[in-house]
């Protein structure tokens, strides 16, 4: 009626006791992290205290640790900034857009990729691969975006984004994990492969597909140098990420001219209402994409994992 135990079975010890070496290495293990954690926390608590504190004690330096005369009137004031307002709906189109368009793209990339019957499958897939490791500099990128007449243009936040190989390799990776047989048996039923992809390969592909999505939205968000190099006659068409780089060096340039005592008072209240500006818009710039994580975590470490195991 009752199993017979096994010969040297050791029943499991539901609590053990840790040695001192364990209790030690476990207290420096967390400090040490949890100092970590708070130097990576501190910048964007500091920003944030800044931007809600009063300005007067902002602009003079009184503010370190605690916030004091708190009010969100600045966050009001940013976003009611006419060019700001632009850049953020800019931003935020091409991180939604680009995202989007990237995610798809690379899911039926990654897709075509694990067919056996591709034309030349190896060579093509060693030729995406190959971009991983060849980049020609900013002046030949320039030039080429220039006589795709991608300057000045929106699509030029879209466009050179749509494919990347990282994500490539991340995405026929997953999908390779995916049992065959799920695929021949919609094949039996006479599904064709486009309905084999948006069926089968899109649904079980969710943890990948969100991992690179994580990976575009960031990209996209903080992306700086197509704007600040192809958009130079389209100032509508500035990013969140170059208006918080304009605003910067406003402030750059009103201390250096205090500095050389040819400031008036109207340039230094400029500058104290700047410094309030930029740590306003900085915090503005980060909230986004610091609210779209979480989300997006439960699919992250399981996607970043299994896209990781094969070769």
């Amino acid at each position: 009626m009752f199993a017979k135990k096994e010969k040297g079975y050791v029943p499991p010890k539901m609590h053990e006791k840790l040695s001192a070496g364990d209790i030690v290495f476990s207290i420096i293990n967390y400090t040490v992290f949890g100092v970590f954690t708070l130097a990576c926390i501190f910048p964007f608590y500091y920003l944030f205290i800044n931007t809600i504190s009063d300005n007067n004690l902002v602009s003079s330096g009184k503010i370190d640790f605690i916030p004091k005369g708190i009010h969100f009137g600045n966050y009001l004031a940013v976003l009611q900034l006419g060019d700001l307002g632009q850049a953020l709906v800019v931003t935020l189109a091409r991180t939604v857009i680009g995202t989007i368009i990237m995610v798809l793209c690379s899911a039926l990339a990654g897709y075509i990729f694990t067919k056996r019957e591709m034309w030349h499958r190896s060579f093509w897939y060693r030729f995406v691969v190959l971009t991983m490791y060849l980049n020609a500099g900013i002046i030949p990128w320039y030039l080429n975006m220039s006589m795709l007449g991608l300057t000045n243009n929106f699509l030029a936040y879209i466009l050179p984004c749509i494919m990347v190989p990282y994500n490539l390799i991340l995405v026929k990776t997953y999908i390779e994990s995916i049992p065959q047989a799920l695929e021949e048996s919609a094949a039996l039923d006479g599904a064709n492969y486009f309905q084999r992809f948006y069926k089968i390969i899109l649904p079980l592909s969710k943890p990948i597909l969100a991992t690179i999505a994580i990976f575009g939205a960031v990209n996209h968000w903080n992306s700086f140098q197509d704007s600040l190099i192809l958009m130079q006659s389209a100032p509508s068409l500035f990013t969140l990420q170059h208006r918080l780089y304009i605003y910067l060096n406003q402030a750059s340039n009103l201390s250096q001219m205090m500095s050389g005592g040819s400031v008036s008072q109207a340039a230094l209240n400029s500058l104290m209402n700047m410094k309030v500006v930029k740590y306003t818009v900085a915090m503005v710039t980060v909230i986004p994409i610091m609210l779209f994580y979480p989300f997006m975590q439960k699919y992250f470490e399981s996607g970043i994992m299994l896209g990781a195991v094969k070769g």
